[in-house]
C-alpha cells in the first residue's frame, strides 16, 4: 500500500507545525479528508477516522462557543481516535484544548494559511497523485498526435527505434525503456519516465542519446495520459493477424482496459508511419467514426441488395 508521511506533507504544502508526533513518521493511506464538525458536536458514529481531519471556520466558529471544560471533552474525544494528523485551516488561532488533546494522545496538530475549500481540494488532489497504484513496464511510450501509446514488445523488437523515427517526424517522447503508469482514477492511466532515465533513449549501435539535446525541449514532455497500446512482435507465418479491424482487442493495466493493436515486424514495414496510423485511427474511434464498421456495413448492404436482384 502506497503512502505518505507527514513530513512529506508538510514540506510538499508548506504547512505549519504546530505540534509533531514523537511516534515516527506517520504514514497518511487515504486519498480523501474529514471535516470533523459532527464529532466536535459529539457524534461519531461512522467517524472516518482514518482520513486526514481538517478544521475549517465553520468548525472553529462552533468550538469557540463551547466552555472551556467541553472544549477539552470534546478535543480529547477527538484526538483520541487513530487519525494521522489535524489540520488548521486560514491560519486560525489554535485552541488551546486542541493543542493539550494532541500532546495528550501525540497526533501531529498542523496549521495553513490557504482558506478551506481550496487547501481541501488541493490535499485531494495532491494525495489522489500520491496514493495512486503505481507498476512499471518494460515499454516506450510517446505523444503522438496528442494520442498516448505505450509500445511493448520484446527486448531488441525495435521500439526504442521506431519511437526515434516518430520524434523525427515531430512527435514527443515520454519514456524509453521503463515507463512508470499510474493509475489516477478509474479509467485513467498516467505514464512517466523515472527521474534517473528521463529524456534519454538507448539505441543499440549508437547508445545512449539526450532528446532535449538532440531534437530539443518540444521533443519531449514529462508525463502523458496512456490512451492504447501497440504490441510489435516478430511476424509469425503461422498466425492469423487482424486485417480488418472488427475484433477489438485490449490490455488491461492495473484494473484498466486500454485498446491495443498488435503489429507484426517485417522487412519494409515503415513502422512509425503504421504507429501514426494507428493513432489518427484511435482518434477517429473516440469521435464515433470506426472504418472497418463503415466498410463492414456497406458490404452487408451490397449482398442484401445483390440477393434482392437474383
Amino acid at each position: 500500500m502506497r503512502s505518505v508521511s507527514i513530513g512529506e506533507l508538510c514540506k510538499d504544502l508548506n504547512l505549519e507545525v504546530i505540534y509533531q508526533s514523537n511516534q515516527g513518521d506517520i504514514k497518511i493511506t487515504v486519498n480523501d479528508v474529514n471535516r470533523p464538525g459532527l464529532q466536535l458536536t459529539g457524534f461519531y458514529k461512522s467517524f472516518a477516522y482514518e482520513r486526514v481531519q481538517i478544521i475549517g471556520k465553520v468548525e472553529w466558529n462552533y468550538f469557540e462557543t463551547l466552555t472551556h471544560q467541553l472544549r477539552k471533552q470534546r478535543a480529547k474525544e477527538l484526538f483520541s481516535y487513530p487519525i494521522p494528523c489535524v489540520i488548521i485551516a486560514r491560519d486560525l488561532e489554535v485552541y488551546e484544548e486542541l493543542l493539550e488533546a494532541a500532546v495528550k494522545f501525540n497526533i501531529p496538530l498542523l496549521r495553513t494559511k490557504m482558506p478551506t475549500t481550496k487547501f481541501v481540494s488541493v490535499l485531494i488532489s495532491y494525495l489522489e497523485d500520491k496514493l495512486a497504484p503505481v507498476i512499471t513496464r518494460h515499454g516506450v511510450l510517446v505523444e503522438v498526435y496528442g494520442i498516448g501509446i505505450l509500445m511493448v514488445g520484446e527486448s531488441g523488437i525495435g521500439k526504442s527505434e521506431t519511437a526515434l523515427e516518430l520524434i523525427k517526424r515531430g512527435h514527443r517522447l515520454v519514456a524509453d525503456d521503463a515507463v512508470e503508469i499510474k493509475r489516477v482514477d478509474n479509467s485513467t492511466l498516467v505514464g512517466s519516465a523515472p527521474e534517473v532515465i528521463r529524456h534519454f533513449m538507448e539505441i543499440r549501435g549508437v547508445g545512449i542519446l539526450d532528446v532535449v539535446q538532440l531534437f530539443g525541449v518540444g521533443a519531449v514532455r514529462n508525463t502523458k495520459a496512456i490512451d492504447m497500446v501497440i504490441e510489435l512482435e516478430n511476424w509469425n507465418d503461422q498466425k492469423q493477424y487482424d486485417r480488418l479491424g472488427m475484433d477489438e482487442e485490449y490490455n488491461n493495466i492495473l484494473g484498466v482496459d486500454l485498446p491495443k493493436n498488435t503489429i507484426p515486424i517485417k522487412p519494409g514495414r515503415n513502422l512509425a508511419m503504421i504507429v501514426e496510423v494507428a493513432a489518427r485511427n484511435h482518434r477517429q474511434k473516440r469521435m464515433g467514426f470506426n472504418a472497418a464498421e463503415t466498410l463492414n456495413n456497406r458490404l452487408l448492404k451490397q449482398m442484401n441488395e445483390d440477393a434482392g436482384n437474383e
